[in-house]
């Protein structure tokens, strides 16, 4: 940079010209001067008064753009406002960095002539704006007091290069407009805190209405960031209980609940102390810990934590806030955090209190709509308050037809005396009870025990009472036991019997048993959700088949079920009745997978095994859980019939133990005789077959009869003979595989003679 200025003598007409030039010139200069006076005096605010400064220089001086940086004592930088389309942004520098950093702390102007070329020169600036600095004249703001509050800066001399008379009128107009602007800024500072009083106040008279605990945390939190401009804050309450500092709310990251104990960390130093703590730089406090930061990724560098106060003096908790914006948190905002959390102080500890008092409602409420028996609480008005779900059941009634209604009004009636017992334990202020009684319920007397109890305060006075209602009824307890095994009109029946019924007994019963075959292909191919619906489906048309013929549902066993006829209450047709019931499963099921053959779906197939025999049945399990079932070697041969159907290419297999006592006829066929596994006695097994229509078993009773001639000559040993039978039965249905099977077995036969002993006893390696 180069300044260069002409000297020298002049005399005459010349030097007189020369004279009058520079007196018009400082006349010009002062008008300038006056002129920004009075624009300067007229702007209303501070950036009105800032750009009328920046605009006047920039005329006067040629510049293309200029800014004005203003002190900020506060946090030691420079900042600069301007005007980005609608929006006002504002740039802020340490006011020790940078050309403009040193003429603040310099107090000296400056000309450079290449921005780029002057090591103090923030690019940065030029990068954020979009702007290209080639030039630079900057000079300080001075008060009269020489007093150092700012710095002008123009950019970019339109024609020619700064010099040392571009200098010397900027620092007169801002000496000029120093008085004014100092004015200005510390009017608009004043104006700030006054705001921000104002705001302050407002906030915690909102704060401090909020009754809600999870709610005022956040309002707390995120007002206190706001107020201290920090990134992020958490707020810390003690619980008593526990001598643990919690927190349910932290800006940023969605942490959940925080919970440390009352003396660890700088939370925790804070509130055994009861004394703020505030750090410029975490990482370089040894009482930090950086474990959290480690966890969430979050980088902490300043912390300021200070204690809640209560206006006992009692510190309930600390408020934290971290990363103050621009800087470190200041003595100021320690003091106003302070009275930030005094005043929210009390909200805090009236939210705490209306939350226990709130969990200790919900507490009893969920206790008393856990219990088995009713609880009728009513107002020292008798007027029904509160009525748990066991005693709307009870009663009968909703709680719109209880709740707030007088007990005069709802007892009343064949209920009356009820009313009449609460007035006189008003008066007693004695509980009473009454045991085995009748009340009137939804049009039907109950058995019930009822004990009235007053509800009295610490001092004994009257607040209201309590009714408790046990029902007893015998009848419906039974009841609601047995509908899970059987039809609603056997139920009935069964209380007629009394309990006896359900203790251990040995019968005679045809047991059922079912299973669906091909599950797990079916199974892979639903997944677990249709898995689910086919079972609902299914189990629903199959139980409906049984309890239709009176028979009792004893267990589903994954897939399969088992039921039972004759018990608890005896029939003299249940052979019959399960019989009917295997078939109508058959005729159900093939209409089921009519419509699921419609959707695209696989059918479902299944086999069904029946027994008659001596059973033993009652509860049987642990005095904590019990079922109704039946046991015996006459439960387990129905079973392995059910398991047999695959074998013998079936859909129900009977034993001949029932077919003995049917009273009805049906379509049967001898199949086989067979030591099941496990015994050492055959037993006659029979197919029934009474499900099939023509097109599903063309020509059955000729198939029947030419099957029945083959497993007589099987049985005698004439395997020959048999194996023409059986090729007869194949000519009228070729798709009986059970014809197929007795070919294959005689010709085995025939390669291996059995030798003389042949009784056509067949042995069941398998269950």
């Amino acid at each position: 940079m180069s300044i260069t200025t002409q000297g020298g003598t002049h005399s005459g007409q010349g030097g007189a010209a020369a004279s009058g030039f520079q007196g018009q010139q400082q006349l010009d200069q002062m008008q300038m001067l006056l002129t920004i006076s009075r624009q300067v005096a007229s702007t209303e605010t501070l950036e009105e008064m800032l750009r009328t400064i920046v605009e006047i220089a920039n005329e006067q001086t040629g510049s293309t753009r200029g800014s004005i940086f203003l002190n900020d004592p506060q946090t030691g930088e420079l900042y600069s406002r301007y005007a980005q389309g609608d929006v006002r942004r504002e740039i802020r520098i340490l006011n020790d960095k940078g050309v403009v950093g040193h003429v603040f702390k310099s107090g000296k102007g400056v000309i450079i002539d290449d921005a780029y070329a002057d090591a103090r020169f923030e690019q940065s600036i030029d990068r954020d704006t979009g702007f290209k600095t080639e030039s630079i004249l900057c000079a300080p703001i001075r008060t009269a007091r020489s007093e150092i509050i700012g710095v002008i800066q123009l950019l970019n001399k339109k024609e020619g290069s700064y010099n040392e008379e571009d200098l010397k009128l900027l620092e007169a107009m801002t000496t000029q407009a120093a008085i004014t602007l100092h004015s200005a800024q510390k009017l608009e500072r004043l104006r700030a805190e006054r705001d921000q009083e104002m705001a302050f106040l407002d906030v915690v008279a909102d704060i401090t209405s909020e009754i809600d605990i999870d709610t005022l945390l956040q309002k707390v939190i995120r007002e206190a960031t706001t107020l201290l401009k920090a990134d992020r804050g958490t707020l810390f309450l003690n619980d008593e209980k526990s001598n643990e500092l919690f927190s349910r709310v932290a800006m940023g990251a969605s942490i959940g609940e925080i919970r440390l104990p009352n003396h660890v960390g700088i939370a925790g130093a804070v509130f055994k102390s009861g004394k703020t703590i505030n750090i410029p730089y975490a990482y370089a406090d040894l009482r930090f810990n950086p474990a959290f930061d480690k966890k969430t990724g979050y980088f902490t560098r300043s912390i300021l934590c200070v204690p809640v106060v209560n206006k006992m003096g009692k510190t309930i908790g600390v408020t934290q806030v971290l990363n103050k914006k621009g800087g470190v948190f200041t003595q100021e905002d320690e003091s106003r955090l302070k009275a930030f959390t005094a005043q929210v102080a009390i909200g805090l500890e009236n939210a705490k209190l209306f939350e226990d008092v709130q969990n200790m409602k919900n507490y009893n409420e969920s206790m008393l709509e856990s219990m088995s028996n009713g609880v009728i609480t009513l107002n020292e008005e008798n007027r029904v308050v509160t009525c748990n779900a066991a005693g709307l059941r009870i009663l009968g009634v909703t709680a719109q037809e209880i709740i707030k209604v007088p007990a005069q009004e709802f007892f009343s009636g064949e209920n009356s005396w009820i009313f009449d017992k609460l007035v006189k334990l008003a008066d007693s202020h004695e509980g009473d009870t009454l045991m085995d009684v009748d009340i009137l319920c939804a049009g039907k007397a109950t058995a019930v025990n009822l004990t009235f109890l007053p509800l009295l305060s610490t001092d004994r006075k009257q607040l209201g009472s309590m009714i408790l209602v046990e029902d007893i009824s015998n009848e419906k307890r039974m009841k609601s036991t047995m509908s899970r095994y059987m039809d609603a009109g056997i139920a009935d029946q069964l209380m007629e019997g009394g309990e006896d019924l359900l203790g251990g007994r040995s019968l005679t019963a045809t047991i059922l048993f079912t299973d669906i075959r091909s599950f797990t292909t079916l199974t892979e191919s639903l997944g677990p959700q249709g898995t689910v619906q086919l079972l609902n489906e299914y189990f629903t048309i199959m139980v409906d088949c049984i309890q239709k013929e009176g028979g009792m549902l004893d267990k589903f066993i994954g897939d399969a079920m088992m039921a039972g006829f004759g018990l608890p209450i005896a029939h003299a047709d249940d052979e019959d009745r399960a019989l009917r019931t295997a078939i109508d499963m058959i005729v159900r099921l093939d209409e089921f997978n009519r419509q699921r053959a419609s959707k695209g779906m696989m059918p479902v197939k299944m086999g069904i095994g029946i027994n008659t025999d001596t059973v033993v049945s009652g509860n049987i399990g642990s005095p904590k859980r019990m079922d109704y079932t039946m046991i015996g070697d006459g439960v387990n041969l129905a079973a392995r019939l059910e398991s047999a159907c695959k074998q013998y290419y079936a859909q129900i297999l009977v034993s001949e133990n029932t077919i003995k006592r049917l009273k009805g006829t049906y379509r049967l066929r001898d199949i086989d005789l067979v030591v099941v596994k496990g015994k050492t006695q055959p037993v006659g097994v029979y197919e029934v077959l009474d499900y099939h229509t023509p097109e599903s078993f063309p020509n059955l009773m000729e198939v029947v009869n030419h099957f029945g001639n083959g497993i007589q000559h099987y049985r005698g040993g004439r395997f020959e003979p048999a194996i023409q039978a059986f090729q007869e039965a194949l000519r009228r249905n070729p798709a009986d595989k059970l014809s197929e099977m007795y070919i294959d077995r005689c010709n085995t036969l025939i390669a291996h003679p059995p030798g003389d002993n042949w009784d056509g006893v067949w042995v069941m390696t398998s269950k």
